[in-house]
């Protein structure tokens, strides 16, 4: 049948005209609205990479499971940062190219379709709901997935996309919940889908990683129907290598590394010794963790001043507010005459809201924070 069609607000032609009043602005735009990263690769992943350019991954066919350096590397990750170990909850892995098609394609990988019902949060990431739709399956939006009884007795619910630490919003779901949400969709024979991609952007309890869906806690020593998302886009700058992964379900994972081979969504050899580089690399991921501490904190202070009810947030890397006019598209037009571009709630279910991203460099950070206290 091939992909069924979908639709979403999100799309960012729509706020070209906003850019164009913002670039007019003395001093030029500061965009603060598309979450890509601005700084340098760490060294050791572009030596890895460097170093991995001939090697067999390279000039033959690479691994779509992962070499096993990656697999070590991954397994040390969710040991040490994490606090799982795979190996003991039955887990399996497979690396994936980017997030964004693991999440885009999991409704389809999972065999869902017509009357098949995929739970996710109102407010969220859009390529959930595009990933169901393109699967021909339907969307359920709740308020908060923590809310079991919002979602577990509809009819046919397959899935449950939940997000911690929360894109747009910053929300982070504490282990006690996450048992909760992992225990009612094990009744219904559903899966849980939990997009951890900001798990080590936290801003609680010291910058602690936020809890796993595979955590001894919450899954209770089996990984059954639970599949984790992982990025190192956001930790490591490496947004452009296209490296992510799936862990959880061993039945469900070996499935899909299957399906994966055959359509050749495959990462690169090179690229895999640099996704592993960057996985051990824990100084540089500490290092720009606190580049985005500084900047989030900067942005909060100076959208407080300019009238914003702004918090830091729990975690990831946007600053998520209320539009002072109640309305994105009337504050994102405010906003372009100070040369400053957010990114409008609409395109996250909440139209009333705007999100501040600190993918900006620090030059751009300060020069926003002035404009927005002038």
């Amino acid at each position: 049948m091939g992909f069924h069609a979908y639709s979403s607000p999100y799309d960012w032609g729509r706020i070209a005209g906003y850019k164009a009043t913002a670039k007019a602005v003395p001093g030029g735009m500061i965009d603060l609205s598309v979450g890509s990263p601005v700084d340098t690769v760490p060294a050791s992943v572009q030596a890895a990479l460097a170093g991995a350019a001939d090697a067999p991954n390279a000039y033959g066919y690479p691994v779509t499971a992962g070499s096993a350096d990656l697999k070590a590397a991954i397994d040390d990750w969710f040991r040490e940062a994490r606090g799982v170990d795979l190996k003991a909850i039955n887990a399996g892995v497979v690396p994936t190219v980017g997030s964004k098609e693991a999440v885009a394609l999991m409704a389809s990988l999972l065999h869902l379709g017509a009357g098949d019902v995929v739970v996710q949060p109102r407010i969220s990431y859009p390529t959930y709901e595009i990933g169901t739709q393109l699967a021909g399956a339907t969307v359920l939006k709740v308020d908060d997935v923590a809310d079991v009884d919002s979602w577990v007795n509809v009819p046919n619910v397959k899935a449950i996309w939940v997000n911690s630490p929360s894109n747009p919003t910053g929300d982070v779901i504490s282990s006690d919940w996450l048992a909760d949400i992992v225990a009612a969709a094990r009744r219904i024979g559903a899966v849980v889908l939990s997009d951890e991609c900001y798990a080590l952007v936290s801003w609680q309890n010291n910058g602690a990683a936020a809890p796993c869906a595979l955590g001894p806690q919450v899954c209770e020593g089996s990984a059954d129907n639970i599949l984790v998302l992982y990025s190192l886009s956001k930790q490591s700058n490496m947004a452009g290598y296209r490296t992510a992964l799936i862990a959880g379900d061993y039945r469900l994972v070996a499935e899909m590394a299957e399906y994966r081979k055959q359509i050749g969504q495959i990462i690169p050899g090179p690229v895999q010794a640099a996704m592993a580089a960057g996985l051990r690399d824990t100084a540089s991921v500490r290092e720009q963790w606190n580049r985005y501490r500084n900047r989030l904190t900067q942005l909060v202070a100076a959208l407080q001043a300019y009238g914003y009810e702004a918090h830091m947030p729990a975690g990831a890397l946007y600053v998520w507010v209320k539009a002072k006019s109640g309305d994105c598209w009337e504050d994102m037009a405010q906003l372009a005459e100070l040369g400053i571009i957010p990114s409008p709630g609409e395109f996250y279910g909440a139209p009333a809201f705007l999100r501040f991203s600190a993918t900006a460099t620090d030059e751009a950070i300060a020069s926003a924070c002035e404009r927005l206290r002038n």
